[in-house]
């Protein structure tokens, strides 16, 4: 057959059609989350229109049959003619890749949908599409429809022609409403909290931008639809203390600068809170960049310079002490970094880190400046505040440091942490290689029998490892659990963490399925978010999850995962049945574990993402902190530990 091979046996796929075969190369994945990227991308238009002043208001429809609309007040889609397509503008940029206003810098100054593929996408993957738009006293209507005629498939096209009628003068703007396809996103459903989440951050980053959100799929007790309405005249300010309601401040108003030049534009707000872990959350034309990049480093060593250079002028640093290093300023930090330029180089498609070499040079230059005029005028009390906790944060990194390497030198000497613990796997291929960090010995006895030990590697905790988010770094590399895991991981720890030392692709928490199980996974993450947080953004952790039930008759054996999986499992084997509750890992045979929980062909697994850095951060603080009150109420409104997707996401 293979001499057969020629010309005619190559395909071209034509217009949309290639999104349609291939959604996974634009949209990363046909679940959750592709199905709200196709949402985010008509948000992010209209977004656009906000940014750069041309409208103020948008709001977001989900309706009764999964369909949502997305209407704002800018000045709408073009619908004349293209003098080279001879095709109106709404179909130009719903039916044409890398077709927008956006390539050059006359329509949008600044913009955060770069490749002009969205809305074209969003197209591509609906069964349907209406677009209205309201420019000039004319109200223009198209619709877009995706089929399959005999073996041909039809993405996105014209489902009637281009109608238009009179409106009022001051009507403006546009509204897309699409319904996501079935074929390609199967039974995914619109999530009311993951879009709250989102435009609620959108809120913040575009001070004045009132938006709202109903879902029309759900009623309130009041007969209302359920509806958020989000409007932050104080923008980052009002972002920062949101991030920090539920820690104590050290002082109440954020310290807040600005700055733009033509083509540049740079916010910044920072609060001190009295904890040890900093939290920069950055953005880059309202997009966030969650594994950072150039602009956070510019801010970094801008704000670090500044601050060393003023503390030795007012005496904050004495002649003969050594400057502070950038993270003893950055020690219980929150910040809020959005920077609005143009020719953005994000490094990946997913658009998670800023490339651009420039940059750093402008935003360290933009906080000197800033930030040096801000010290001027700032109150000594704040002053006094932001150098005392400078002075004991590098006190601690010191200790930090000593006992960092002790720590090293005696894992050099005998790794004495990991001596009858870890059994690690035979295998070579560290991208094949996955760690299983188990709860208790008795399941780490059972998962070393059931493993498979070419490439499976199991860490049995034999005690609750420490909660990070309450302890300095010294303490936190006095916990035996904690150093294990650094030891066994091989990548470092904290500044000096490096992913591409990973000993292993896959990182497995495997805790049992109630509270106590829970609390470990939480006490696990926090630890990786906050000292080896390119770990998650990179998705090497992961959740195992063990079954609850077993059901066993006389032709075969069931396990379920959850309560209402268990009840249709029940309805189809009938009445004959043997049930048992699994109260721990402990009681699974090492074949049970195996075949469950273990097994890449049969194991049910939760990928860990960060999708939002900024709510992340929020949750962790929450859950693993120290306002009793705040914690209980997120439990209550949030935990069911019999859910799949309770650990779905961090902050997504």
């Amino acid at each position: 057959m293979a001499d057969k091979y020629s010309a005619e046996q190559l395909h071209i796929l034509e217009g949309l059609e290639a999104v349609r075969v291939r959604p996974g190369m634009y949209i990363g994945t046909t679940g959750s989350k592709g199905m709200h990227h196709i949402l985010w991308e008509i948000v992010d238009n209209s977004i656009d229109e906000v940014a750069n002043k041309f409208g103020t208001t948008i709001n977001i429809t989900i309706h009764e049959d999964n369909s949502v609309s997305v209407q704002d007040d800018g000045r709408g889609i073009p619908a004349d003619i293209h003098p080279e397509y001879h095709i109106s503008g709404i179909e130009l940029v719903f039916t044409k890749l890398h077709a927008g206003g956006k390539f050059g810098n006359d329509n949008y100054k600044f913009s955060g949908g770069l490749h002009g593929v969205g809305a074209a996408v969003t197209n591509a993957l609906s069964k349907w599409v209406r677009v209205d738009v309201y420019k000039n006293g004319t109200h223009y209507e198209q619709h877009f429809k995706s089929y399959t005629e005999g073996n041909k498939m039809y993405c996105g096209v014209i489902d009637g022609s281009l109608k238009t009628e009179p409106c009022d003068m001051a009507l403006r703007g546009t509204k897309v409403r699409f319904l996501p396809d079935e074929d390609v996103f199967k039974k995914e459903k619109f999530n009311f909290d993951i879009i709250n989440r989102r435009i609620r951050e959108l809120a913040f980053l575009n001070a004045g931008l009132i938006i709202t959100l109903t879902d029309e799929r759900q009623v309130e007790l009041d007969g209302e639809f359920k509806h958020v309405r989000y409007h932050y005249t104080g923008g980052l300010c009002d972002f920062v203390k949101y991030l920090d309601n539920n820690k104590l401040v050290m002082y109440a108003n954020p310290i807040y600068i600005s700055k733009e030049t033509d083509n540049f534009r740079v916010e910044i707000a920072i609060q001190h809170t009295d904890g040890y872990n900093e939290n920069i959350c950055s953005y880059v034309n309202n997009i966030p960049t969650t594994e950072g990049g150039t602009h956070e480093t510019g801010f970094k060593s801008g704000y670090t310079k500044v601050l060393n250079d003023y503390g030795r002028q007012k005496g904050y640093i004495k002649d003969k002490q050594v400057n502070f290093d950038g993270e003893d300023f950055r020690e219980g930090m929150t910040a809020v970094l959005s920077i609005k330029m143009q020719n953005v180089q994000f490094e990946g498609q997913t658009k998670s880190k800023l490339g651009n070499p420039e940059v750093r040079t402008q935003v360290e230059a933009m906080v000197i400046e800033c930030l040096a005029d801000y010290l001027v005028k700032a109150k000594k009390e704040l002053l006094d505040k932001l150098y005392d906790k400078a002075t004991q944060a590098a006190k601690a990194r010191e200790s930090a440091q000593k006992a960092k390497q002790l720590s090293r030198q005696k894992n050099q000497l005998s790794n004495s942490t990991l001596v009858g613990k870890l059994s690690a796997c035979t295998g070579k291929d560290y991208s094949r290689n996955e760690i299983y960090i188990v709860e208790g010995d008795s399941a780490g006895g059972t998962a070393k029998q059931g493993r498979d030990r070419s490439f499976q590697a199991i860490l049995p905790l034999r005690g609750k490892p420490l909660n990070a988010e309450k302890k300095r770094v010294t303490e936190i590399l006095s916990n035996e659990e904690i150093v294990s895991i650094i030891n066994a991981l091989g990548a470092g720890f904290d500044e000096s963490f490096n992913v591409d030392n990973l000993k292993y692709d896959k990182v497995i928490i495997l805790a049992d399925a109630d509270q106590d199980g829970a609390h470990i996974r939480s006490i696990l993450l926090t630890f990786f978010f906050r000292y080896m947080k390119e770990l998650v953004s990179q998705g090497h952790v992961y959740i195992g999850m063990p079954p609850l039930y077993k059901i066993s008759t006389k032709t075969k054996t069931l396990y379920a995962y959850d309560d209402e999986e268990l009840r249709d499992m029940l309805k189809e084997v009938g009445s004959r049945y043997e049930l048992q509750r699994f109260k721990g890992l402990g009681e699974m045979s090492a074949e049970q574990l195996w075949e469950t929980t273990m097994s890449p062909t049969s194991r049910t697994m939760i990928r860990v993402t960060i999708d939002d850095a900024a709510e992340a951060d929020k949750t962790i603080s929450t859950l693993m902190g120290d306002n009793v009150d705040a914690r209980k109420q997120y439990i209550n409104e949030h935990a069911n530990f019999n859910k799949i997707d309770t650990f779905e996401e961090i902050g997504g």
